[in-house]
């Protein structure tokens, strides 16, 4: 985790042309599929308010659907393992594959195995983990982490992912062209169905888990979340505890502002649900079905003022239009989770002493609360993480004494008006007549990006008192 680099990694994002060249489909693509998505559905604002209100519900109640969920699986067959820490899940896992002398895994997408960093424990301890999902695919191969939860390989041209298979599949001819992304989606198709085939145990994470019926349900677009859970032997579920959910027709309720909110669909391509291992009468699934519920620091936000995060349901919309993911993407936060969602969940889970810089890198413009289909208040919660790293210390001290300074001057309203005036006409004279102001002591970080407009003559309170408004 190097969440404590933001600032180093923004500045390297910035310089990265490919990069901004790739991030451009982020900024066009993602954001005009959501808006048109909401606008043709009448009732998504009210669908908004029913989620938010549902997950609202679970987490005052949490402790009873997670021993109700528990109870249904375990009556179907399956096996439910409670992981405190990462370090609990990720041991819960080889467990597992050793009691079947597992040598391969194929994985379905889960940001829960990129949190406990599950492939590099398995591959220490000789088990290939395989990513089916085509983008973690890719990344796999270019041994990088996810930067974005819905799309992690959005990164990456298409000719990176060109060259990457030349690279790694050794049987390619010279001359096949693989010039467009079908042909590359073939290519990692007919490596991946010997894998799905071959593999001991399968894994994969979980959008919901559903109380009621001791189901887990996946939401993918690719077919390969149905083959890692139902070809393998034994299929093992990752989900964090607050992904709970009351009953189906709950989590129908949410599905309909998920993939609108995500990529612009009506639904996603596969919603697959999971109940147990394989009946007498079934004709395909697993021998096995086990969940693992993940804690990891998510208790403690309980009753805090952090505990609307919780809601969040991973659909990405928050870093679709945020202007700060825009520009630098998803590696320079630094850890698992990018954007305006994970500059909150980061410090929750790891500490604010390592991610510091995570909850200043907003603009506060608060396109992510508009977009989010269970109205987290992200910006609020930042401006929480703010006042905590403030109280800490841990802010650069030029931050604290210029708040100090401030703090002064706002409670001596003569002095501050004087202040006020005194740094007005020496910003006009630092305009040079130009209209901008193009040099300020102290503020050269900022000016080095932009041109500031020079003040207007006399403060607000000069100018509400000529427009006779104090009357």
């Amino acid at each position: 985790m190097r969440s404590d680099r933001f600032k180093k990694n923004a500045s390297d994002a910035l310089a990265d042309p490919q990069l901004q060249e790739a991030l451009e489909g982020v900024r066009h693509n993602f954001v005009g599929a959501r808006a048109r998505a909401a606008e043709n559905l009448s009732s998504f604002e009210d669908l908004r308010d029913n989620a938010r209100d549902i997950k609202d519900h679970v987490l005052d109640h949490l402790d009873l659907y997670l021993e109700h969920f528990e109870k249904k699986v375990t009556a179907q067959g399956g096996h439910v393992h409670w992981a405190a820490t990462a370090a609990d899940a990720r041991q819960a896992v080889l467990d597992i594959c050793r009691k079947h002398d597992a040598k391969t895994a194929t994985k379905g997408k889960s940001m829960i195995s990129e949190e406990i960093e599950l492939n590099d424990f398995l591959e220490e301890n000789g088990i290939e983990p395989i990513e089916t999902d085509l983008g973690e695919y890719i990344i796999q191969l270019r041994e990088e982490a996810p930067s974005h939860i819905i799309a992690p390989a959005v990164h990456i041209s298409m000719e990176q992912v060109r060259e990457d298979f030349r690279k790694h599949h050794s049987h390619l001819p010279e001359d096949r062209p693989m010039s467009d992304p079908r042909s590359l989606l073939l290519e990692a198709r007919g490596i991946l169905r010997d894998k799905f085939l071959s593999a001991d145990i399968g894994i994969t994470g979980a959008n919901f888990l559903v109380a009621e019926t001791g189901t887990s349900v996946i939401v993918t677009n690719e077919g390969n979340g149905d083959l890692t859970q139902t070809l393998p032997r034994v299929h093992v579920v990752l989900a964090s505890i607050e992904k709970i959910v009351p009953n189906l027709e709950d989590m129908s309720q949410i599905l309909r502002v998920l993939a609108r909110s995500a990529t612009g669909q009506e639904m996603s391509v596969y919603t697959t649900l999971s109940s147990g291992p394989r009946r007498q009468d079934d004709l395909d699934g697993p021998e096995e079905y086990h969940v693992i519920l993940l804690d990891n620091g998510r208790s403690s936000m309980l009753g805090t003022e952090f505990q609307e995060m919780l809601r969040c349901i991973r659909c990405g919309a928050c870093m679709n239009h945020c202007p700060v993911y825009h520009a630098v993407g998803g590696h320079a936060y630094g850890w698992v989770y990018p954007g305006p969602m994970g500059s909150v969940l980061t410090p929750s889970l790891t500490g604010i002493e390592h991610s510091s810089d995570l909850p200043n890198a907003s603009t506060f413009c608060g396109r992510c609360e508009q977009v989010c289909p269970v109205r987290i208040p992200l910006p609020k919660l930042l401006r929480h993480w703010r006042e905590k790293e403030f109280e800490k210390h841990l802010s650069p001290s030029s931050h604290r004494y210029n708040l100090r300074l401030w703090a002064f001057l706002a409670k001596r309203p003569r002095l501050y008006r004087l202040a006020t005036s005194i740094a007005r006409s020496g910003m006009r004279l630092m305009s040079f007549g130009s209209g901008h102001i193009k040099f300020l002591p102290l503020a050269g970080a900022w000016i080095k990006h932009r041109e500031m407009p020079v003040p207007e003559s006399g403060g607000f309170f000069a100018q509400y008192a000529r427009r006779g408004l104090g009357s």
